[in-house]
């Protein structure tokens, strides 16, 4: 089923630059080592914004979404190919293959500060969700986390 929305938004993944650094020196942004994995399949990769397929090669390590600095900013674990792939079909938008996963919309200001427009989503119609979160005007962008994990998954903005 597709789900048009009036408002447009653009999706961001992971800066191929910062991926590339992770595959190049084989540490995170924090130092630590990269983990190379075989995938099971179905792990969320952050470098095309799709499922893993059973027996892809996967790169586990952490990861600091950009934001201004404040309290608010995170580093996290994160999941993207081993090698440089061609990144998201689209990012106009919503993920396929995360339709339908409940996820946590964090809202964030020009400070880099949490907006109260947060929210759960139940993965169902992510448009509308969206479109009412940067309907506020202080909401520069959002941040799209698993709900059980907390994990980030990509970076939500106005276009332009």
């Amino acid at each position: 089923m597709t789900v048009t929305s009036s408002a447009a938004f653009r999706i961001h993944p992971i800066p191929a630059e910062a991926l590339d650094d992770v595959r190049a020196g084989g540490v995170d942004a924090s130092g630590h080592p990269a983990e190379r994995i075989t995938a099971e399949g179905g792990e969320p990769l952050r470098c095309c914004l799709r499922d893993a397929r059973p027996g892809e090669k996967l790169l586990l390590f952490g990861y600091q979404p950009p934001l201004p600095a404040s309290p608010y900013r995170e580093f996290g674990a994160v999941l993207a190919h081993a090698e440089s792939c061609a990144g998201p079909a689209d990012v106009a938008g919503y993920p396929p293959d995360w339709r339908g996963r409940p996820q946590v919309l964090r809202a964030y200001d020009e400070r880099g500060r949490i907006h109260d427009a947060t929210t759960v989503h139940d993965g169902r119609h992510p448009e509308k969700v969206i479109a009412e979160l940067l309907a506020e005007p202080e909401v520069v962008q959002i941040h799209s986390r698993n709900v059980a994990w907390g994990c980030y998954m990509f970076t939500i903005t106005r276009p332009g």
